[in-house]
């Protein structure tokens, strides 16, 4: 399997006073709910991402204990034209990324030709460099796609999303993203500037929050709680 996170993912489960409570491989194609679930556990919110010494991304959650009916994997989506035969490279993509916000408003980009999304918008951020943790992976996207120094916060959430499809090489990939999202603030926006170029990010601006529903956001986006909830209600 191709990874950018050559020593693997593992969630971790804490109690309510940051004990403990059980760890697990989080493999290709699954997702923390499910694994974490297995275990008996239900999430309630992530709490932290760590780079251990030998190279394994750390991923905890707060948790309670699970009643119920355990959380089950859902059937793994095709894009159109893929079919159900077709069997993909796997690959595992593990990417950080940050809710910026400014006095000038919140920080979005826009995706380029380079994506099968060219034209939708997101939020600055990217994979991460092989050995390179979330934070200093998020630190770094947000400079090469707006040259916006931030200041990090909390860790909002973290998306996992699996299906087969091809990238934009063509090449057919049984791909599961996961993707670890920031708040940040900017204490000093600057006019934006775009680094990479030539890459994903075609543009990038600050948008003030009332204004953000106006802006085609890519299926990713589209429904992050984080994000939606800078908008003032009376412009959701």
């Amino acid at each position: 399997m191709r990874t950018n996170v050559p020593g693997g993912l593992v969630v971790v489960a804490l109690d309510a006073n940051g004990r403990r409570l059980t760890e697990a491989p989080l493999g290709h194609g699954e997702h923390p709910d499910v694994v974490l679930g297995a275990a008996g556990w239900i999430i309630e919110s992530p709490v932290s991402t760590g780079l251990r010494d030998d190279g394994t991304l750390e991923v905890a959650y707060r948790v309670r204990r699970l009643d119920g009916i355990r959380p089950r994997l859902e059937r793994v989506p095709r894009d159109d034209g893929v079919g159900e035969h077709e069997v993909g490279e796997p690959f595992q993509r593990v990417a950080a990324y940050a809710v910026v916000t400014s006095v000038r408003g919140v920080l979005l980009t826009q995706f380029s030709s380079q994506t099968h999304v060219v034209g939708d918008w997101g939020l600055p951020g990217g994979g991460l460099d092989d050995g390179e943790s979330p934070v200093d992976g998020v630190h770094r996207e947000v400079w090469e796609e707006t040259g916006q120094r931030i200041e990090l916060g909390d860790l909002l959430a973290v998306q996992s999303q699996h299906w087969v499809g091809r990238a934009p090489s063509g090449v057919l990939e049984d791909f599961h993203a996961v993707r670890i999202v920031y708040g940040a603030t900017c204490p000093e926006p600057t006019e934006v500037v775009i680094h990479d170029v030539g890459g994903t990010t075609s543009d990038a601006r600050w948008v003030p929050v009332e204004q953000v529903p106006d802006y085609r956001l890519s299926s990713s986006w589209r429904h992050l709680a984080a994000l939606h909830a800078l908008v003032p209600p009376s412009e959701a």
